[in-house]
């Protein structure tokens, strides 16, 4: 066997063990303890599973994409030394646009309004 092949199969047999081991390992007990809502030791003042605005994941989308935007783009600078610097720049304007004009669509439209 050669050294990736062990590696990969040492990382595999690893995660399988400790998949197993947290499923069966915690006790699934829940008491009423447990199940009841925590608000610094006082009594809950109303239901603890109010759904969630799609707003806040609406941001948190929009946070994501931008931030892959980065980490895409990031590499952009040591694109000048390829055979065709050009066309490096070409595709990376064509995210910035592509991008861009989703912002700005999503922002007429209201998206990213919080009032209602």
């Amino acid at each position: 066997m050669n050294l990736l092949t062990m590696a990969l199969t040492i990382a595999l047999a690893l995660a399988v063990v400790l998949a197993l081991l947290s499923f069966w390992l915690p006790q699934m007990t829940p008491d009423s303890e447990k199940l009841s809502p925590y608000e610094c030791g006082f009594d809950p003042f109303g239901s603890a599973r109010l759904p969630f605005s799609l707003r806040f994941f609406l941001v948190a989308i929009l946070f994501l994409l931008f931030d892959l935007e980065i980490a895409l783009l990031l590499p952009l600078p040591w694109g000048d030394q390829l055979s065709s610097p050009l066309l490096t720049f070409f595709w990376a304007s064509a995210i910035l646009t592509l991008l861009t004009l989703g912002l700005i669509y999503e922002w007429l439209q209201g998206g990213l309004e919080w009032a209602e």
